[in-house]
């Protein structure tokens, strides 16, 4: 189903392989030995094609596919047309993830070095890296095993990069630790200075940016984000952590693990949020605030103040939820009291 000019298939499995892979159970009097050659979306997907439901609002196509196969919640197993293979899972999206990735395996380059490419003397490189043209690595920097810098990316002195890391084209990275299995989308810029001004009516004195970005391991970070490195304490993105793309993230802010952090979010500098903390895309936070774990911050919302634990808040200035939505619920009646009493006059 997938262009391929830019995708390669793997496979095909059979039924039992995927569920093996999906962590899923084959669904009653499905043929186990059934074979899949792809996978595809429940309108576009044929009778060799493997695809999933997550949404009810597509029950309607799920009932209506020409899909072979396809993984299902339990609840919804019973809406599936004649002849279609199952897997059932209590988290068919993540169950699909995992099918998909096998059909479509992340491709790695081989290992090698471009012609054009800088890499200083002092720089060392792990086994299995492949960097590519134009790429410069500074003085002392540390690559890891199996790692891929991109056309014309920038690794600044010192930096530290574990294995199987991959730099995008055009990313740059100074001042920065980071883990193993990092991914940094092209135009990703890492360890610049951090808006630090000492402000007054003469003028702005700098303040120097003396600290780094800590990035963990299996961290994503989306294109063009930028992720300033800390004034004295260390910018710190955690564990898992998945970063959209064109976010702004201030110096000294400290991410917990396995945060979602959604397109053109700005984190000032100096907040702190906890374990599995999201954000939703274009939401502002305030510098020196604190997020607590499995906060849900909705789309647009602008922080002032810290965020419990749990809570979810939304509109500007950010509040509980339930309060902001019964305030637009109220206005929204104001509003359309006063347009029917304009009409009666």
């Amino acid at each position: 189903m997938a262009d391929p000019r830019f995708f390669t298939v793997a496979g095909p499995f059979t039924l039992a392989q995927l569920a093996q892979i999906a962590e899923a159970e084959v669904a009653p009097g499905a043929d186990a030995n059934r074979v899949f050659d792809d996978v595809g979306p429940l309108q576009m997907a044929g009778p060799t094609h493997f695809s999933f439901l997550d949404n009810r609002a597509y029950v309607a196509a799920f009932e209506a596919s020409q899909a072979g196969g396809c993984v299902v919640h339990p609840t919804l197993a019973g809406r599936a047309p004649a002849g279609m293979a199952l897997l059932v899972s209590n988290d068919p999206y993540r169950a699909y993830a995992r099918v998909a990735t096998a059909f479509y395996p992340v491709p790695w380059p081989a290992p090698g070095m471009a012609p054009t490419a800088v890499v200083d003397a002092t720089a060392k490189l792990g086994e299995g890296c492949r960097v590519d043209a134009g790429a410069v690595i500074g003085a002392r920097a540390e690559i890891g095993r199996n790692a891929h810098v991109g056309a014309n990316a920038v690794i600044g002195d010192g930096v530290v990069l574990g294995d199987d890391c991959v730099v995008g084209a055009c990313a740059s990275v100074s001042h920065a630790i980071i883990g193993n299995r990092v991914n940094l989308y092209p135009g990703v810029r890492i360890g610049q200075d951090g808006f630090g001004f000492a402000m007054g009516p003469r003028g702005h004195l700098k303040v120097p940016q003396l600290g780094r970005v800590i990035i963990e391991d299996d961290v994503e970070i989306g294109a063009n984000t930028t992720i300033d490195r800390g004034a004295g304490p260390d910018t710190v993105i955690g564990a898992g952590s998945k970063i959209d793309n064109l976010v702004q993230i201030g110096h000294n802010v400290r991410l917990g693990r396995h945060c979602v952090i959604v397109a053109q979010v700005g984190i000032s500098g100096s907040a702190v949020l906890g374990d599995v903390v999201a954000v939703g895309g274009q939401a502002g936070v305030a510098g020196h605030l604190t997020i607590g774990d499995g906060a849900r911050i909705a789309a647009k919302t602008g922080l002032a103040k810290d965020v419990p634990a749990g809570a979810a808040y939304g509109g500007i200035p950010g509040r509980p939820m339930q309060e902001f939505l019964r305030e637009m619920f109220t206005l929204a009646r104001l509003v359309k009291k006063g347009r029917g009493e304009k009409e009666q006059e």
